[in-house]
């Protein structure tokens, strides 16, 4: 039987790259969008150029009946890939509303927390499976303007252990990966020259990252041995951290 691979947020970015490497390592790849349809279908042509199977499916991760109707038009899930992106208001906390800042925080929480619960009762049944969560380094960081996108993939690297742990004994591994600086649609507008300098000076590699080099990895968890790997926080950040 044919794996499959569910990827939410899968219509560009790091999303787009890993439904790209799951579809070459042989899973069959459930791209979820939730506005973009033409990107989604553009990714699940590349998959098929490579060689692998793929679909579409247009759902919201935030709207528990919109997930309930994704996960159902999964014959199984083997794999899942939580990368939906909740954009985050980039302000000092003085400057922020509680609405902004609350709404980045239960939208991330919100993102996942639908489709774990159902693809973990999914799992269960199939006697395993492996979640990724992709995260991000700003949890880590102090950097002006970011409390809001920091506080939410906090308790995201949170829920990510906690479901690591309940999952554990069901076969199910869990784990997270929390990219660096990525070279994407979403963060053109926060970068410049002179910002992917100062990071590839301050990384071991001397080199701003792809979304390839977070796919990369996502995948080899996923499908490359890693089923002893658990509860796991993989930076992918070019050594950034071994130096900051």
């Amino acid at each position: 039987m044919d794996r499959i691979a569910l990827v939410t947020g899968a219509g560009r970015g790091i999303g787009a790259a890993t439904a790209r490497e799951l579809g070459r390592r042989g899973y069959h790849v459930v791209v979820n969008y939730r506005r973009d349809a033409d990107a989604a279908a553009a990714v699940v042509r590349a998959i098929e150029t490579d060689g692998g199977t793929a679909r579409a499916v247009r759902a919201d991760v935030c709207d528990p009946g919109a997930v309930a109707d994704l996960v159902d038009a999964c014959t199984r899930v083997d794999a899942l890939v939580c990368n939906a992106n909740i954009p985050p208001p980039f302000a000092p906390l003085a400057e922020l509303s509680w609405d902004d800042f609350a709404g980045k925080v239960t939208g991330e929480l919100a993102a996942v927390f639908h489709v774990t619960r159902l693809v973990l009762e999914r799992m269960r049944r199939q006697g395993g499976g492996g979640i990724v969560y992709v995260s991000s380094l700003s949890a880590d960081l102090l950097r002006p303007g970011t409390v809001a996108h920091a506080t939410a993939k906090a308790a995201l690297d949170t829920f990510a252990r906690h479901v690591a742990a309940e999952a554990g004994r069901h076969g199910i591994a869990v784990n997270t990966v929390a990219p660096g600086p990525v070279r994407t649609e979403a963060t053109a507008a926060m970068r410049t020259a002179e910002t992917e300098a100062a990071f590839a000076r301050r990384s071991t590699l001397g080199r701003m990252l792809d979304p390839e080099d977070v796919a990369t990895v996502i995948a080899t968890v996923l499908a490359s041995g890693f089923g002893a790997v658990s509860g796991a926080r993989i930076p992918v950040d070019a050594g950034y951290t071994v130096l900051n």
